[in-house]
């Protein structure tokens, strides 16, 4: 008996991973500081990137700015999220990536970004006030996949060039249980404005680890 509760139990939790695989679609996300041009097709979205737009707060620079464009989805719980991102980078700090937030506060922001000629696999992680790391490439790339894997308090940051090999480049701290908005953005702090397009986002819910242990170690 007590191994078929527990077989239930499982089932119950690959049913819930069923159910949120795959569920969203581009067309249904929101935008936050939507651009003046954009549009989707198929599993794309391209946009004009606002000129003279940002994520920032504070740290180093003393200014704070919160206008870039993201186009997001929120989510419970815990998952695994995934992009690929192309640009078309003029300017130092030109940047595109996956953002994923909570407010104007707490959110973090990863990617490429474009600066003093070279490309760099970027992450600013924000609580407050903002940090940033790079990895600084030795040559241009065409495309860059992020992928980002939320569990309990924390979300780890990868990247890869081909979707198959990925590497971390953070781990973050974010508050667990609480809604998230998680989508592409893009940003132009020192340019007029660039073009951006990000393919095949994807969200997989991952079933919820501290549940999932509970319901392991207690099916009887």
């Amino acid at each position: 008996m007590k191994i078929k509760i527990k077989n239930i139990a499982l089932a119950l939790v690959a049913a819930s991973f069923a159910q949120y695989a795959g569920a969203q679609t581009l067309e249904k996300m929101n935008w936050f500081n939507e651009p003046d041009n954009w549009s989707i097709s198929g599993k794309s979205l391209t946009m004009d990137v606002t000129p003279k737009s940002d994520y920032w707060r504070i740290s180093h620079y003393g200014f704070t700015v919160d206008d870039a464009p993201f186009y997001y989805a929120e989510y419970g719980g815990e998952f695994e999220a995934k992009v690929k991102i192309t640009g078309d980078y003029k300017v130092r700090f030109d940047q595109a990536g996956m953002m994923i937030r909570i407010d104007h506060e707490n959110y973090i922001k990863t990617g490429i970004e474009f600066v003093d000629g070279k490309y760099n696999l970027s992450t600013v992680v924000t609580h407050t006030t903002s940090d940033w790391s790079v990895i600084a490439l030795d040559r241009p790339v065409d495309a860059i996949w992020i992928k980002a894997v939320r569990r309990l308090d924390a979300i780890e940051i990868f990247y890869s060039f081909d979707d198959k090999e990925y590497h971390m480049m953070r781990n973050a701290w974010m508050a667990a249980n609480t809604p998230i908005k998680i989508g592409m953005f893009a940003a132009c702090p020192d340019g007029n404005g660039f073009k951006a397009t990000f393919s095949d986002f994807k969200v997989t819910h991952l079933p919820d680890k501290v549940r999932t242990d509970w319901l392991k170690n207690n099916a009887e």
